[in-house]
C-alpha cells in the first residue's frame, strides 16, 4: 500500500515536471527567435530564463526518482532529503538568474546615461512577452497546487521558478513596450523593469534557500506542528508525560523521535501496543511515510 501511494505520487511529480518541461522548451526557442528578430534584449535575456527553467525542470526529475526510492543499508531514513537538494539547486539557479538579469540591466543603464541609444524591439517580441506571462502563469498556478497536494518541495519551488518566469516577462512586457510605443527616451524601462523583476527573482531563490537549508540542517518542525503531535501522543489512554521531542523533515516527510512513560508494571506486550497504537495515530495524521521512533520508559 505504502509502495503504491509512493508511485502514485511520483507519477503526478513527473507529469507536472514534464509539463513544465515542454512548456519551457517551448517558451525558449519562441523568445529566442523573437528577441533575436525583434531586436530585444530583454526578451533574450527572458528566453534564458526560460532555459534555466527547463534545466531545473531535468533536476527535478532526477532527484525526485531518487527520492522515492526505498530505505536502504546506506539510507535507513529513506532518500527524501534528495529532493530537499533539488529545491536548493534550484534556489541557487534561480538566484545566479536574478544576478545575471540585475547586472546586465544596469549596464544597459549605464550605457544610456553615456549617450547609447538602445535599439527599437519589434512587435513579435510584445507577442512573445503576452504570451509567456500567460502560459508560465497558468504553469504556476497548476505546478503549486500539484506541489502543496503532494508536499513536494521540489515541485513547489519549481512552481516558484516559474512564477519568476512570468514576472521576468512582465518586465519585458512593460520595457519592450514602452520602447516600441513611446520612443528613444522610453527605452531605457527596458533594463529599469528589468532590475525590478530581477530583486523579486533574487528574493523568492533566497526564501528557497533559506528554506532547503534548514531542513538540510535538521531544523525542528515548526512549533504549533510539535504541540499537536505532543497532543496526539498524550490523548492515548495508559501514556504519560511525552518528552524529550524531537522532529525533523525528510523531504516531503517527517520523522518524529519521542520519550513516553508507562505503568512500570505493565507487561512489554502492552507497552509495545501502545507504541503502535501511538505510530498509527501519528501516520494517520501526517502520512503513511511518517518515521516513528518511541523511547518507553517506566512511569516514576
Amino acid at each position: 500500500m505504502q509502495n503504491s501511494t509512493t508511485d502514485i505520487r511520483t507519477k503526478q511529480i513527473y507529469r507536472v515536471t514534464l509539463l513544465g518541461m515542454f512548456v519551457n522548451m517551448a517558451l525558449f526557442i519562441f523568445k529566442l527567435v523573437a528577441g533575436i528578430v525583434g531586436r530585444s534584449g530583454a526578451m533574450i535575456a527572458d528566453a534564458v530564463h526560460s532555459a534555466s527553467d527547463f534545466a531545473t525542470d531535468i533536476v527535478v526529475l532526477a532527484f525526485v526518482r531518487i527520492s522515492s526510492k526505498p530505505r536502504d543499508d546506506n539510507h535507513k531514513w529513506g532518500h527524501g532529503k534528495y529532493e530537499t537538494l533539488a529545491s536548493l539547486i534550484i534556489g541557487v539557479a534561480l538566484f545566479a538568474v536574478g544576478v545575471e538579469i540585475f547586472i546586465e540591466s544596469a549596464e544597459k543603464i549605464k550605457a544610456v546615461a553615456n549617450g547609447e541609444v538602445l535599439p527599437r524591439p519589434g512587435a513579435i517580441a510584445l507577442i512573445a512577452a503576452a504570451a509567456s506571462i500567460i502560459a508560465k502563469e497558468l504553469l504556476y498556478q497548476y505546478s503549486i497546487r500539484i506541489g502543496r497536494k503532494l508536499e513536494s518541495p521540489s515541485v513547489v519551488a519549481n512552481a516558484w521558478h516559474h512564477r519568476s518566469d512570468a514576472l521576468s516577462s512582465i518586465g519585458a512586457l512593460l520595457g519592450i513596450g514602452a520602447a516600441y510605443l513611446l520612443g528613444e527616451k522610453w527605452r531605457i524601462a527596458d533594463p529599469i523593469a528589468a532590475i525590478v523583476v530581477a530583486a523579486l527573482i533574487i528574493k523568492v531563490a533566497i526564501d528557497l534557500c533559506r528554506a532547503s537549508l534548514a531542513e538540510l540542517l535538521e531544523k525542528s518542525l515548526p512549533h504549533e506542528t510539535e504541540e499537536e503531535i505532543l497532543s496526539i501522543i498524550s490523548s492515548t489512554p495508559k501514556v504519560y508525560n511525552p518528552h524529550n521531542l524531537r522532529t525533523r523533515r525528510i523531504g516531503a516527510n517527517i520523522a518524529i523521535e519521542v520519550h513516553i512513560r508507562v505503568d512500570g508494571a505493565m507487561s512489554v506486550q502492552d507497552s509495545h501496543e501502545i507504541s503502535r497504537d501511538i505510530e498509527r495515530a501519528l501516520r494517520a495524521r501526517f502520512g503513511e511515510q511518517t518515521a516513528v521512533a518511541i523511547h518507553i520508559e517506566p512511569r516514576k
